[in-house]
């Protein structure tokens, strides 16, 4: 029965894949099978859905249900940048702001790239509302389409702005703290303090200085930090707002009312209040200088598109801007240019430098046909080609955008950091209270300048900067690295998921292989020329369009002699008469029904079947002329790389449809652990579950037929060169065409989640261990109060250590390089 005493509540949300009536009925019967939903109208025309609902339906069930249905929600995504976020708490509380706008299904911030992608049904809610929602959580908002083209000078210009703060409150502050903490330290120079200018004059000097800290430089703590406490969601700011107010209105009672405090509590801590602003400053400017650098991919690749290309229009050549290029314009690239956009070549020779894509240092040489990459340098030649592909649909375009993508991803470590986080301010303010509290009953005297100090300290030193910033910043310079040697992450998650793998399963074509047969093996009788031989065998070959035949006419290279009364036996050859000699090929069948003599080839030809290659006969008027192989050459860094995998600890399987006997051979030379052959696209699911016994699975493939594996695989690693079919269908792309790529990924993965446990245990550590410190808990024992100052210069150096500790990803070496282990 139907509780009525819930609220009722109504979603419009765009539906696809409807094309008749009988879908409106699957729709409506989807949504009214969910427990809550109260009524459920399709529109077909519309290609909507109003669905009435209340607890315990959801938005995001009402989407789910519509997904396994058949009919999905249709979604669009947009991405933000947000300004005023210092620390972990800030993600949550944007994250709950935007959540909590109506048809926002998610919502991932990421404090090191200070952005938000957010998730919402399509038309179910006006975009502003997405940068009110962020403004009224106490930040602000742009879309990223939005930002102004000098974007990557962005955090050039807010470290610039923050060194300037930072002068300012070290000019004011250095005399304050000279003058108490001089005192405090050197006898003589209290006594010449005293002696001067009093300690009356002494502490109205200190008032002035430190107020103007307070008010310049440290006023954004203030601005940010008290309203995001009267909101009931305190942040960094308003940890340090209190800390230094405390600071400071106690000096102040202490300087005008000195009557309100007991004779030995009268003491002035301005030049606490003053040095905390400035170490936090510090620790900001010096984590905008880290941020910036951590972002150096992106700005790297975004430099690698020219500004302008040479096109051909109307009989003439001009220099246009790179936007305006269109597809099917012709551009020219003179030598030492970087190519404009993706296309094909129609004239003109030269090398071209493909680093950038590929990893490989050596250029590539191009030719007419050939296809050219956009952001990739000329060599010495002209080349002249048709735009293929431009804009953002532009290879170095789309590697950007999945730079981008993974950088601003959240692992599943992520999600426990921010519930920490999320209850980690309150809990601190309410541990300061207690400080307080416990000095004022058990604290020797003066007890209220000692419960003064335990309670800043704990304010102070417990802001969570270090714990939002140690997953964000590792991903973001590992990914960023992980791009400049050909790994491209197209989901952020892949990066921890790479890690739980237990084995790794190949394609074999293309792969570990090179994807395209050639002619390995000729052997011709003794009566035989062995180049004369060829050339009749590629002339009759010629004729096919069969793989192993290109193979043959590409070995005998050009002008072959003419072949004619071509013909051929399906499942046995072909044949034809060359330059006078009837020429037969094919298997050792075919020389058996034409009663030739394949005896004297035997040998051989079982030496090339035990290779796991299919020997192929020839004959020349009735005799045994040659035997011949046709296979695909293995990579030359295919055992490199399947070797590390195992140095790595992990399996290696072959999943291929080839036949049994060749993957066999092959696997037994690279080492490879297990074969599945002989399979189908959807036979290599059903392998990759039977393999998944064993731990979770990634698989590496190229092709088409690769496609349904890649998406089944619990990490999908697809080869940059293969189809696009399977690019997208994978969770991990190599730019380069070979096996080291997989390497790189796995290594770079262990680096990046060795380098995010050791922020998060730097970060988490150093809370756990000094917030007791602070608070004053050895104090009896020891005798140890941490001073505010020392937890502000402590917490500043915890961010700059994990974001330094993070930079180091910058300066990975790939594992394996042309095939060769790296120290």
């Amino acid at each position: 029965m139907t509780d009525q005493t819930l609220p009722d509540e109504t979603l419009r949300l765009p539906v696809t894949g409807m094309t008749c009536a009988a879908c409106v009925g699957r729709v409506e019967k989807a949504l009214k099978a969910l427990d809550g939903v109260e009524t459920a109208n399709v529109n077909l025309a519309s290609e909507t859905a109003q669905v009435r609902y209340h607890a315990p339906a959801t938005p995001a069930g009402v989407v789910s249900a519509l997904d396994k249905a058949g009919y999905p929600a249709r979604q669009t995504e947009r991405q933000l940048r947000i300004t005023g976020m210092t620390c972990a708490s800030c993600v949550g509380h944007v994250e709950q702001a935007l959540l909590g706008v109506p048809g926002v299904m998610s919502a991932q911030v990421n404090l090191a790239t200070e952005t938000a992608r957010v998730s919402l049904l399509d038309g179910a809610t006006d975009p502003a509302a997405l940068l009110r929602a962020v403004h009224d959580a106490g930040y602000e908002a742009e879309f990223a389409e939005d930002a102004p083209p000098q974007e990557e000078n962005r955090k050039e210009a807010e470290a610039q702005a923050l060194r300037r703060k930072l002068i300012l409150a070290a000019v004011l502050a250095l005399p304050v703290f000279i003058v108490e903490m001089g005192g405090h330290l050197i006898p003589p120079f209290h006594h010449w303090i005293m002696a001067t200018i009093g300690q009356q004059t002494s502490w109205l000097i200190q008032f002035a200085l430190t107020s103007l800290v307070l008010i310049g430089p440290g006023r954004v703590f203030y601005a940010k930090g008290f309203p995001a406490l009267l909101r009931g969601a305190p942040d960094m700011n308003a940890l340090v707002a209190m800390g230094t107010a405390a600071a400071y209105g106690f000096s102040l009672v202490a300087t005008f009312l000195p009557g309100l405090l007991p004779a030995a509590s009268r003491a002035v801590y301005y030049e606490s209040a003053a040095v905390i602003v400035v170490l936090i400053l510090m620790g900001r400017y010096l984590e905008a200088r880290a941020k910036g650098r951590a972002g150096a991919a992106i700005r790297k690749l975004i430099g690698l598109q020219p500004k302008q290309a040479r096109v051909e229009r109307d009989g003439a050549a001009a220099d246009i801007p790179l936007a305006e290029v269109v597809q099917g314009d012709i551009v020219l690239t003179r030598p030492g240019e970087r190519i404009a956009v993706d296309g094909e070549v129609i004239s003109g020779e030269s090398y071209v430098d493909e680093s950038m894509v590929t990893g490989e240092p050596i250029p590539v040489a191009k030719h007419p046909g050939d296809l050219v990459t956009g952001g990739t340098v000329n060599g010495t030649g002209v080349l002249r080609f048709r735009a293929t592909r431009v804009g953002a649909d532009t290879m170095l375009a789309q590697i950007i955008r999945m730079v981008e993508e993974a950088q601003g991803a959240k692992l599943p470590i992520q999600a426990l950091v921010d519930r920490i986080t999320m209850w980690f301010v309150p809990a601190v303010m309410g541990v300061a209270v207690l400080t307080v509290l416990a000095w004022l009953v058990f604290g020797p005297a003066p007890a209220l300048t000692h419960a003064l100090v335990a309670g800043v300290a704990v304010l102070i030193i417990a802001c969570p900067c270090a714990m939002g910033l140690a997953t964000p910043t590792s991903i973001m310079v590992g990914t960023g690295r992980a791009a400049e040697l050909g790994v491209l992450f197209r989901k952020g998650d892949a990066l921890q998921a790479l890690q739980g793998g237990e084995t790794v399963a190949l394609d074999k074509t293309g792969t570990l292989t090179e994807g395209r047969p050639v002619l390995t093996d000729l052997q011709v009788e003794a009566s035989f020329d062995k180049d004369a031989v060829l050339r009749q065998i590629a002339a009759v070959e010629a004729q096919s369009e069969h793989p192993i035949a290109r193979a043959i006419v590409e070995a005998a290279g050009p002008d072959l002699p003419r072949a004619e009364k071509f013909g051929s036996v399906t499942g046995y050859g072909v044949m034809a008469t060359v330059e006078g000699q009837r020429v037969m090929i094919g298997a050792e069948r075919l020389m058996t029904r034409r009663k030739i003599d394949t005896a004297p080839l035997q040998a051989a030809a079982q030496a090339l079947a035990e290779q796991g290659k299919t020997p192929i006969f020839a004959a020349i008027d009735g005799d045994l002329a040659a035997v011949l192989a046709v296979s695909d050459p293995i990579k030359q860094t295919s055992r490199d790389a399947i070797d590390a995998l195992h140095g790595m600890g992990l399996k290696v399987a072959m999943v291929t449809g080839d036949n049994r006997a060749t993957a066999q051979v092959i696997a037994a030379q690279l080492g490879i652990d297990h074969v599945v052959a002989e399979v189908l696209p959807q036979g290599k699911v059903e392998a990759l579950d039977s393999l998944r016994a064993s731990g979770p699975i990634a698989f590496v493939g190229d092709g088409i037929n690769d496609a349904p594996a890649l998406a089944h695989a619990d990490i999908g690693i697809a080869i940059g060169t293969g189809t696009d079919v399977a690019i997208e269908s994978a969770d991990v792309v190599l730019m380069s065409g070979d096996l080291t790529g997989v390497v790189t990924a796995f290594d770079l993965s262990a680096r990046v989640m060795r380098n995010i446990r050791q922020n998060l245990f730097w970060a988490f550590g150093y809370n756990t261990v000094l917030i007791p410190v602070a608070a004053g808990l050895f104090y009896p024992a020891l005798g140890w109060q941490l001073s505010p100052m020392l937890g502000a210069g402590a917490m500043a150096m915890s961010s700059v250590f994990v974001l330094g500790n993070a930079l180091r990803l910058r300066f990975a070496a790939p594992r394996l390089s042309q095939g060769k282990e790296m120290a």
